[in-house]
């Protein structure tokens, strides 16, 4: 928690210090007004007093309220200001170092509990700052001082309010062991719920063409059952609090009540007034005393969970990148080169190596196109250009400099990415199409040239709005064929030095295919191209063909060359068309 708040900055943190004041001003002037009871009520008991006396007691008691009120107000929106702040800093915080996180370091997380601790656990914290920060000044100061003002009354009294005191700290305390592991447990199973609604909205289609939808509803009843059970369970311990705080408040003033009728029969005529004054005053501070643990009680009851999610959020902010970043963003002698000097790679938690001592070189304006049954690393290959994971052995180079070098807005400004699985924004085919940042500007007639080239002009045309069209997230209103399109516009538009296409051409159909790849290389014959694919057709063309299986390379070269010296991928085509379509290609 102490971690999250040095977040506060300099006027935050006078801000803070300004409350302080006000909450020790507010407890001077909550505690200043017994005084003025007591003595009014020694006026009324004794003979002769005057009424202006009593008045003028009652006026300051009613000064204080005011003051206390208008203290309490002040501090009320300046804690309310560092909360949300605080909210605000801490989420933006959060979602960069999100950003910022290797493929590896999201999956570990899993998105739905990033999700959680982006929303739901700066809230908590927000929650305790903005209620709690008040109650945890005011409640020990109150305390302390209520004490010590209280001390010299009477002994009995005094020790009766220890009891009390005693009581509740036992309580709490029982409370606090007993329900601090839970809100872990509470945390984990709401990224559990909100996985499992992540998931529910992602396949919605699969589910209702499987009439999965009960299949569906007893999973996501399962996890919401359990966390309902978990937050009844940890709601009916903390309910048992309130009672007991009454009731010992309640017998406290009984009590006191009951010891100074004692103390009051047995006392001379002249300290039975003043006796009377103190068994009042005493009152009055015994329930101050109370009343600031009530509010320890409340932040206790907060501040378990408000941990829990401090410190699953600090574990995200404290994560270590293992994507570093380079300085390197000088312009370089070689211009859309890619090579790959002995490269092997394995997940960070695996023991076995996905690619081993991978070697290849690729040239400006040359197509490299890599091929290979599921799994055999096609798709983590070209994933270390950008960076999304680090090679473990071995050198990744574009255009001569390492990639770990780069500083990655200067890598990424060379590399136009089409994923193998089409992101498609919430906004226009423009706004799409345009998204980012790149070294060249992107005006309107490159947008819609980019459109064309990827072939998307077509359906776009004829969408309503054209250009302006507004497309859902995720490009649930249009085509599998027509968001990847859209993705390899995206690409184009920003008219890089080196194209990436992750089997980026599979939803499209041959003819459209063909066209796209033709227009593509036309339109980008000064730009390096690395494409996987499934499909023979799509990279027979290209100049140089690498053939990976079980993450290795096990031929390299042209079309027609791998025909005669790679029997897999010779076995991959055969399997796609014909010996006399293979012959004639």
């Amino acid at each position: 928690m102490l971690k999250l708040i040095k977040n506060f900055n300099k006027k935050e943190w006078g801000l803070v210090g300004i409350s302080l004041l006000l909450i020790v001003f507010q407890v001077w002037l909550d505690l200043k007004m017994p005084d003025y009871m007591s003595e009014i009520t020694k006026l009324v008991q004794t003979e002769g007093s005057e009424m202006a006396d009593i008045l003028k007691n009652g006026g300051f008691m009613l000064l204080c309220a005011l003051g206390s009120l208008t203290a309490a107000i002040i501090v009320g929106y300046f804690v309310s200001h560092l909360s949300s702040s605080f909210s605000m800093k801490v989420r933006k915080k959060l979602f960069t170092k999100v950003e910022n996180l290797s493929t590896h370091e999201v999956k570990q997380f899993k998105t739905d509990s990033l999700i959680t601790r982006t929303t739901n656990d700066i809230t908590q914290v927000e929650m305790l700052i903005g209620m709690g920060l008040q109650l945890l000044i005011k409640a020990p100061i109150t305390a302390v001082w209520a004490i010590t003002k209280i001390l010299n009354k009477s002994w009995q009294w005094s020790a009766v309010t220890a009891v009390a005191v005693v009581i509740l700290l036992s309580v709490i305390g029982t409370l606090m062991i007993t329900i601090l592991p839970k809100f872990k447990v509470v945390q984990q199973l709401i990224d559990q719920v909100n996985g499992r609604i992540r998931e529910h909205l992602t396949g919605i289609r699969v589910v209702r063409a499987f009439n999965a939808e009960n299949f569906q509803e007893e999973k996501f009843e399962s996890v919401n059952t359990r966390l309902t059970n978990q937050q009844l369970s940890n709601q009916k311990k903390f309910a048992f609090l309130s009672p007991v705080m009454y009731l010992v408040m309640n017998s406290l003033t009984l009590v006191i009540y009951f010891i100074g009728a004692y103390l009051i029969k047995d006392a001379l005529m002249v300290d039975k007034i003043s006796l009377f004054g103190d068994m009042v005053v005493f009152s009055s501070y015994a329930m101050q005393v109370i009343m600031s643990f009530l509010m320890l009680a409340m932040i206790f009851m907060m501040l378990p969970r408000a941990q829990v999610s401090a410190s699953r959020i600090n574990e995200v902010l404290e994560t270590k990148e293992s994507v570093q970043e380079g300085t390197f963003k000088a312009d370089t002698e070689e211009i859309g080169t890619v090579e790959f000097k002995n490269v092997s790679f394995k997940y960070p938690d695996a023991e076995e190596y996905l690619l081993k001592n991978i070697s290849f070189k690729v040239n400006k304006g040359e197509t490299i196109a890599f091929i290979g049954s599921t799994g055999s690393g096609k798709s983590t290959l070209i994933n270390l250009v950008p960076r999304f994971y680090d090679a473990t052995e071995g050198e990744v180079l574009v255009d001569g400099v390492n990639v770990r070098e780069y500083k990655l807005e200067s890598l990424y400004n060379k590399l136009g990415y089409v994923p193998q699985k089409a992101v498609i924004f919430n906004g226009s085919v423009k706004e799409n199409v345009s998204y980012g940042e790149s070294k060249n500007e992107k005006t309107e007639e490159g947008i819609k040239k980019a459109i064309k080239v990827a072939q998307a002009e077509e359906f776009v045309l004829k969408m309503d709005e054209a250009y302006d069209t507004e497309l859902a997230s995720g490009g649930t209103n249009i085509s599998g064929g027509q968001k990847q399109r859209i993705s390899i516009a995206r690409a184009i538009a920003r008219e890089p030095e080196i194209y990436i296409f992750d089997d980026s051409f599979s939803a499209l159909d041959y003819k459209t295919d063909s066209v796209l790849r033709r227009k593509l290389k036309e339109y980008t014959k000064d730009a390096t191209s690395l494409i996987v694919a499934q499909r023979i057709g799509t990279i027979m063309n290209a100049d140089k063909i690498v053939v990976l299986d079980n993450g290795e390379c096990v031929g390299m070269g042209t079309h027609k060359e791998l025909l005669n010296t790679c029997e897999v991928y010779k076995q991959i085509a055969l399997s796609q068309l014909s010996k006399e379509e293979l012959e004639n290609a």
